[in-house]
């Protein structure tokens, strides 16, 4: 009887299938660990599941849902920003007589205070959001456990996002399972605490990891089939319907495609059918939201609001270059800030950033490490790498600097006046969690810089480091993030 015999491909295959379960138990577990509301404007994201929910899509920056009200003023934990005192016990197990007047006061704050200012972000993770929101109540879900629920959106999509890392590495590295391997890995144990909270930001590496593996497979095509063509353009709509940072990865993907198109002109081979494809599938949903955005909102992508609730000031471009960023603490400061929570996140925990220097330090020096590598691989023309994966590092570069390009442009563009973050003292945009969309590309980088790294190295010893990195990883984060882990508000205490 013949045994069967599992190819590469297979095996890294069910590894990548045990990692999605690995990431899904380590997302439910921090984000069960985590209590409500995160300080990245967790109470907006929830506002906003609970509007799409009822099919209202917000006009302006809309006052909360009053279905949303309850939950906003009932489960808020103290824990995040209060740095003084005893914390109080959480109201919902306290007797209703004795909280009620109190409970009451907040639902009037929130309707006379509250302006949802995430209103004008596209809407395609808060149709998903409302969609899960009303599958929990179909299931009889309510309270603290229904807002618990629409965090756990979470876990599938973590899920899908390491099958999809590994199959990125797996198209562009086929030979080398050490890649295929780290990608889905480092997706995995990520210490990100954006993960854990209801927020747009979590379907960002999602859909533009899409367009990266869908992208690149097309322009590398001589006739790409109008089923590719339509996949890509429905993935670059949902890249921009999901996130308006994402915008400098959008404009790497248009670069890409324009020189597609220069390609088929200048061999005068193939058809253009398939790209107007693409167009249309990718045009039809960005325009339509636009026109939304520029009808209720006053301009194409809905920020002008935004800015203008924030009580940011344009900046005479004069001014531009007197920004400290042009300093070398300053970019120093604005690169190692934006490293630091592009990995850990940006959560307080009583009003205290939820991250250990040290720890920080150690990830800014590896990422740049690894890049630096894969630079060089990517600038010595016998580096090994082939055309294919010459490409896609160079589109993955171009992500990395586009999206630091496009925060350098935000910081020095703005007078933040007034405002908590950025602020005039320090006027850095440093949200990490806003380049999440290029998370898979920059995992591409990374790996592939470790793997530069240790290629002397036998496979076995490879993978042993890998595990001792890894392990170190999710240790450092249950060092780093056991204050939460006893909070009465959470999952664990309700």
């Amino acid at each position: 009887m013949n045994k069967t015999v599992k190819t590469p491909v297979a095996r890294t295959g069910l590894v990548a299938f045990i990692l999605g379960a690995l990431a899904a138990a380590h997302v439910f577990f921090f984000a069960a660990a985590f209590p409500f509301y995160s300080v990245v404007d967790e109470q907006m994201h929830v506002d906003l599941a609970v509007h799409y929910s009822h099919a209202d899509l917000p006009r302006s920056l809309t006052s909360p849902d009053t279905n949303a009200l309850p939950f906003l003023a009932l489960y808020g934990s103290p824990e995040f920003l209060q740095t003084e005192g005893p914390i109080a016990p959480p109201p919902w197990k306290e007797p209703m007589d004795t909280v009620r007047e109190k409970l009451l006061g907040k639902m009037a704050a929130y309707q006379e205070k509250f302006l949802n200012h995430e209103a004008s972000q596209p809407p395609l993770y808060y149709t998903l959001a409302g969609i899960w929101w009303r599958l929990g109540k179909m299931l009889s879900l309510d309270g603290l456990t229904l807002l618990y629920w629409l965090r756990f959106l979470n876990v599938p999509l973590i899920l899908a996002l390491v099958w999809l890392g590994w199959m990125a590495a797996r198209s562009f590295f086929p030979e080398n399972n050490f890649i295929q391997v780290m990608v889905p890995a480092f997706i995995v144990c990520l210490p990100q605490t954006t993960f854990y909270a209801v927020n747009n930001d979590i379907l960002s590496p999602l859909a533009f990891g899409a367009v990266f593996l869908l992208l690149l497979k097309f322009c590398g095509s001589e006739k790409p089939g109008h089923g590719l063509a339509a996949a890509t353009g429905l993935a670059l709509a949902a890249t921009f319907l999901t996130k308006i940072s994402n915008l400098p990865l959008l404009a790497v993907a248009g670069l890409f495609l324009a020189l597609k198109i220069l390609g088929t002109l200048w061999r005068g081979k193939g058809t253009f059918a398939p790209v107007l494809v693409l167009l249309l599938c990718a045009a039809v949903p960005m325009a339509t939201w636009m026109m939304w955005c520029q009808t209720n909102f006053g301009d194409p992508t809905g920020a002008a609001q935004k800015v203008k609730f924030l009580n940011w000031a344009d900046k005479p471009v004069s001014e531009w270059l007197h920004h400290p960023l042009f300093t070398t603490d300053g970019f120093w400061y604005f690169l190692k800030t934006n490293l630091a929570t592009f990995w850990q996140g940006e959560q307080l925990w009583h009003r205290q950033p939820l991250a250990n220097p040290a720890i920080d330090s150690a990830y800014v020096v590896l990422t740049l490490g690894a890049l630096a590598l894969t630079l060089a691989a990517l600038l010595y023309p016998r580096s090994g790498f082939t055309t294919q994966q010459r490409t896609a590092v160079a589109f993955c570069f171009l992500c990395f600097f586009a999206m630091l390009g496009f925060f350098a442009l935000l910081s020095v563009k703005y007078d933040f006046q007034d405002c908590f973050y950025p602020s005039r003292e320090h006027p850095y945009f440093t949200s990490g969690r806003l380049m999440l969309g290029m998370l898979i590309p920059f995992l591409i980088l990374f790996t592939a810089g470790l793997d530069r790294l240790m290629k002397n190295f036998a496979a076995t010893t490879k993978f042993v480091l890998l595990v001792m990195l890894l392990g170190f990883m999710l240790a450092s984060e249950f060092a780093t993030d056991s204050p939460v882990f006893d909070s009465a508000y959470n999952w664990f205490n309700m």
